[in-house]
């Protein structure tokens, strides 16, 4: 996985409350195993019309609108427990969600894929939107070892929660056997030491 320490950048808004996995990447599109190409199918019934077709005012096809940030409404990634949702959200080139509130499971998946889920209360959430409504190009910027998020120009700034592990992960671009391996020599070491003491 790619190192994440902090993220300039400009986000795309989508907000409507308890997106679901099934919304996120419609179970028609579930029969792959191999990561690649999900992300084209990225909220495919709200991005295409029934011909095909690029709705042009949904949040992600709109011209106004881009970035690397999701910030999404409250409850994002409901449903079932599919990893493929994080697959599209990391295919399509996202590297960091905003919400209000994510579900577990979700959260986990998007971890273990290198994205940064970000949870802020309401009154933040409702600030953050507000900002990219007044300016679609103002600037949020994530520092990860600071566990901060700031809109750049602006007065907002919030901490946010990670689990210690899963920061140490995404900031040395670790999976979870990634991790065991840094820690081979300490474990050989320990290893060593049981044997010794036998």
């Amino acid at each position: 996985m790619e190192k994440f320490s902090t993220l300039t950048s400009t986000a795309i808004p989508l907000k409507i409350s308890n997106v679901d996995t099934d919304q996120i990447i419609p179970a028609r599109f579930l029969k792959a195993t191999d990561k690649k190409g999900f992300g084209d199918n990225l909220f495919r019934d709200w991005r295409y019309d029934k011909q095909k077709k690029l709705i042009p005012d949904f949040a992600l096809n709109n011209t106004k609108y881009s970035g690397s940030i999701l910030v999404a409404g409250d409850n994002f990634g409901c449903g079932s427990s599919r990893e493929h949702a994080a697959w599209a959200l990391a295919g399509y080139g996202f590297k960091v969600i905003v919400s209000s509130f994510f579900a577990d499971i979700f959260k986990g998946n998007v971890l273990n894929n290198g994205l940064l889920p970000i949870q802020v209360s309401e009154e933040i959430l409702e600030q953050l939107f507000a900002a990219i409504n007044n300016n679609a190009e103002v600037q949020f910027k994530i520092n990860l070892e600071t566990q901060t998020l700031a809109v750049l120009g602006t007065q907002i700034e919030t901490t946010f929660d990670i689990d210690p592990y899963k920061k140490t992960c995404l900031i040395n671009g670790y999976d979870d056997i990634d991790y065991l391996l840094s820690k081979k020599d300490k474990i050989e070491a320990f290893e060593l030491q049981k044997t010794h003491s036998i």
